[in-house]
């Protein structure tokens, strides 16, 4: 609900004096008038300060990268930088050392699922809802939910795959709402595409919505740049639950280990 200045609304009308003049039909038809004027022009003030989808297309010609690129294969900040050495039987925890950047959003995810009590494999799927960004962005949700999904359990897998979709659809009871920063990301007027309509339809009405609603609360809540969160918390819910092949993320001929190769030697030519 739009919040109403009191005393902005009391000075419009004249000040208290006329107020109290007036009949309780004129003050609620007066608060009304009111409160419509001020939401066209907070309407206006989006408009006018958050891109068009139009806007953010025309921006495409512009740079020298496709906004969908992995954070691991562009800087944002000067040129790359040479990439530490992985083992040769690279675990999951490696891979948050050597190669996820900008884990500190992910960790404050998994750490507000764990301090509220949330189940532990869906702490683990806020811990890597977005990790998979490191390799590419378009989709998150489902490459995400693929390059983890031999090794974790099939609630981990659909909350990682589906939480991409119900970013667009808020759900007041869970305590989510549409984020503002969206405005920005993907435009002021930006419908979401037919595929993740239909994909949200599926979902809502699935017996494991929840657990994918779960990652965007916990998501859409966690990018507090004050906040200090480890990995250390999620040891042991790693041991339990991510099954860590004994040849190495990368090197145990699953369907997606070459994924995990790419994200090893992310400056091989070929």
């Amino acid at each position: 609900m739009m919040e109403i200045d009191r005393r902005l609304f009391i000075a419009s009308l004249g000040g208290a004096a006329v107020v109290k003049a007036m009949s309780h039909e004129d003050r609620a038809d007066a608060l009304e008038e009111y409160s419509i004027e001020q939401l066209d022009k907070e309407v206006a003030a989006k408009q006018q300060v958050y891109p068009t989808v139009a806007q953010l297309e025309a921006q495409i010609e512009s740079r020298p990268t496709r906004r969908g690129v992995g954070n691991l294969f562009v800087s944002r900040d000067g040129n790359v930088k040479k990439l530490p050495p992985m083992p040769k039987q690279p675990k999951l925890v490696d891979f948050f050392a050597n190669r996820f950047a900008s884990t500190a959003h992910v960790m404050q995810s998994a750490t507000r699922a764990l301090k509220t009590g949330m189940d532990e494999e869906i702490i683990l799927a806020c811990l890597l809802h977005d990790v998979v960004q490191n390799l590419i962005k378009v989709d998150h949700g489902w490459w995400g939910a693929q390059i983890f999904e031999p090794y974790v359990p099939e609630r981990t897998t659909f909350a990682i795959r589906y939480h991409q979709t119900l970013r667009f659809y808020p759900d007041e009871e869970a305590g989510y709402e549409y984020p503002e920063m969206y405005f920005n990301t993907f435009g002021i007027d930006y419908q979401p595409p037919q595929y993740i309509a239909d994909t949200y339809k599926m979902v809502r009405n699935h017996k494991m919505y929840m657990d994918a609603r779960l990652v965007t609360v916990n998501d859409l809540y966690s990018f507090d740049a004050n906040s200090v969160v480890t990995l250390d918390p999620f040891i042991d819910i790693i041991g339990r639950h991510f099954k860590q092949p004994k040849e190495g993320l990368g090197y145990d001929g699953s369907p997606v280990a070459h994924m995990w190769r790419t994200l090893i030697n992310p400056d091989s030519p070929l």
